[in-house]
């Protein structure tokens, strides 16, 4: 069935932008209203009577919270930068380059991932402690106030019951994220950016700051901005959204990962987010050796292509 109506192919960019965010809204609606539906048949329509203590994240209603969870990532994320490429009249792995990935560039990438961890642990730090000026404290009480309740959100969704749970966390968390964010974000949003703007620093960073603002979580904007900033660069210097969705996969598993960790040997999800502690120079050489590898994964990633 033709659901959409063909516009010129290469449109303008800021014309494709416009209709990332329509497809966006439109899907969140379509998707989220479809969770809803597959929660009244696991639940019975009475579940609706409970819709308060189920975005709350009551620990009761859970299932359907991820059942909601899942399908609005489907519908905001993945769904739009796909209806978006066949607007444009082409296939999605054409127009957001799903080009082949090499061995080495992918290996850089779990390098980078485990390297940066220390310096991008410093930065967390440091969001954290940020204090604004005394007449915007009403904001800063406001913004913590959401922090805590996305912390009790997020330790509801990663609480593993089972060892089904810990799949469809892996799921929910890692591999949809992976894919729908880097499609929207990078592929779609970064990549309108970047040839509506002719600067792919300016872009990325845009694309970046945009991702991290969009999670409303403000204690943690600078370092999820800097990731988003890594995806980018990952994909505009191999010219494959893979590199990006790979990243993106090994972040989030690695936190869903360690919270099952934590949950088999008693400890609490609430301390996840406290620093492991490095000293200085740990942080320092954690930051020189990222920049080398996101250089050698250039080089290497060019090299590729050339060949290839």
């Amino acid at each position: 069935m033709n659901f959409v109506t063909p516009i010129r192919k290469g449109s303008h960019p800021l014309l494709q932008i416009f209709l990332l965010c329509v497809y966006w809204a439109v899907g969140a609606v379509i998707c989220t209203l479809l969770g809803f539906i597959a929660v009244a048949i696991v639940y019975g329509t009475s579940i609706f009577g409970e819709f308060g203590a189920i975005m709350s994240g009551d620990p009761k209603f859970i299932t359907a919270l991820k059942i909601i969870q899942i399908s609005s990532s489907i519908g905001m994320f993945i769904l739009p930068p796909i209806v978006l490429a066949y607007t444009e009249g082409q296939k999605p792995n054409t127009f957001y380059r799903f080009n082949k990935p090499n061995f080495l560039p992918f290996v850089l990438v779990f390098a980078i991932m485990v390297v940066s961890m220390p310096v991008m642990e410093w930065v967390a730090v440091v969001n954290q402690k940020m204090v604004l000026p005394e007449f915007l404290k009403g904001l800063e009480n406001w913004m913590k106030m959401k922090e805590q309740e996305a912390m009790k959100m997020t330790i509801q969704l990663i609480t593993v019951r089972n060892n089904w749970d810990f799949v469809v966390n892996l799921v929910m968390i890692a591999v949809l994220p992976a894919i729908g964010e880097e499609l929207f974000f990078r592929a779609g949003l970064q990549g309108s950016l970047q040839k509506m703007l002719g600067n792919h620093h300016i872009a990325i960073w845009s694309a970046a700051i945009i991702f991290s603002a969009i999670h409303f979580q403000f204690y943690g904007f600078l370092p999820r901005m800097l990731l988003g900033a890594g995806f980018g660069y990952l994909y505009y210097y191999s010219e494959s959204i893979w590199y990006a969705m790979l990243a993106h996969f090994l972040n989030n598993a690695y936190a869903v990962c360690a919270a099952f960790y934590m949950q088999k040997h008693n400890m609490p999800l609430d301390k996840a987010d406290e620093p492991i502690g490095f000293p200085w120079y740990g942080y320092l050489i954690s930051a020189i050796i990222t920049i080398a590898l996101f250089k050698f994964f250039k080089d290497s990633a060019t090299r590729e292509r050339k060949l290839g």
